[in-house]
C-alpha cells in the first residue's frame, strides 16, 4: 500500500481565481499566511521557558485544491459541512486526456463509456498541473457537455480536474458545476501528480474541513493505491 499526494502546497500569495472587474480591475483570489502570534512574541507567557507560534491563515475557499459542494452553485442545496466522510472516500479512476489544448472541450473516450463508473470518483489527468504557477494555467482545456452528460448517466459520485475550473470560463451557464452539483457529484479542482494513478487500483481521499456554511474547501487530496 502507498499514498499519492495530489494537491498543491497552500501557501501565501499562491495562484488562484483571476476575476474581472466592471472598471476592467482584477480581483485576485489567492491564501494569505503570517504568524498570528510569534515564537518570541510567545514567549513572555511560559517564563522564557517554551514558545510557540500560531498561525493565522486566510483564503477565498475556492483555492488551491478543493472541493465544491452543492451549494456552491445551488443555494438551496447542501454545503461543505453537510458532506459525509463516505461520500468523498471513493473507489477512483483517473483518465488520460493529455494532449489537449486550451479552451479545447473534451469528450468521455469511447473507452470509459462503457465501464461500470457508478459511485466512483473519476479524475481526469489533462496534464494541466506542469503549468502551475504561470498565465498558462489560467486557459485550459475543459469537460464537454457530452461528457458531463455520460459521467452523469454512469452515476459517478465524484469528478476531479488537474484544471483550475471543469468548466470552460466563456460559457456563462457553467454546465459542469450546474449539472453535477444538481445532483450532488461533487468537484474537486485543481488536483496534481495524477499522472501517477494511470493504471492503478485506488482510493480517492478528497475530505474538507467541516465548515458550516461554506460552500467549497481547500483539501488534502490524495490517493492510496491498493
Amino acid at each position: 500500500m502507498r499514498f499519492v499526494d495530489l494537491s498543491h502546497t497552500m501557501e501565501d500569495g499562491m495562484p488562484g481565481f483571476k476575476l474581472k472587474n466592471d472598471d476592467g480591475t482584477i480581483t485576485q483570489f489567492t491564501a494569505r499566511v503570517h504568524p498570528f502570534l510569534t515564537h518570541d512574541q510567545s514567549r513572555p507567557h511560559y517564563q522564557g521557558k517554551a514558545e510557540f507560534e500560531i498561525t493565522e491563515v486566510s483564503f477565498q475557499s475556492s483555492v488551491g485544491t478543493y472541493i465544491d459542494s452543492p451549494y456552491h452553485r445551488h443555494r438551496a442545496m447542501r454545503d461543505i459541512s453537510q458532506i459525509a466522510l463516505e461520500e468523498v472516500i471513493l473507489p477512483g479512476v483517473v483518465i488520460d486526456v493529455r494532449g489537449h489544448n486550451a479552451f479545447e472541450a473534451v469528450s468521455l473516450p469511447g473507452a470509459y463509456q462503457s465501464l461500470d463508473l457508478a459511485g466512483e470518483a473519476v479524475l481526469f489527468n489533462f496534464g494541466w498541473d506542469q503549468h502551475w504557477g504561470t498565465d498558462a494555467y489560467f486557459e485550459y482545456p475543459f469537460l464537454s457537455r457530452d461528457a458531463l452528460q455520460a459521467l452523469i448517466r454512469a452515476g459517478v459520485k465524484l469528478v476531479g480536474v488537474d484544471t483550475i475550473n471543469v468548466d470552460d470560463s466563456h460559457d456563462p451557464e457553467r454546465p459542469a458545476h450546474t449539472w453535477l452539483l444538481a445532483r450532488e457529484i461533487f468537484i474537486v479542482e485543481n488536483l496534481r501528480g495524477l499522472d501517477q494513478l494511470h493504471g492503478q487500483a485506488f482510493t480517492f481521499f478528497a475530505v474538507p474541513l467541516k465548515v458550516k456554511r461554506a460552500a467549497a474547501m481547500p483539501l488534502r487530496a490524495f490517493a492510496q493505491i491498493e
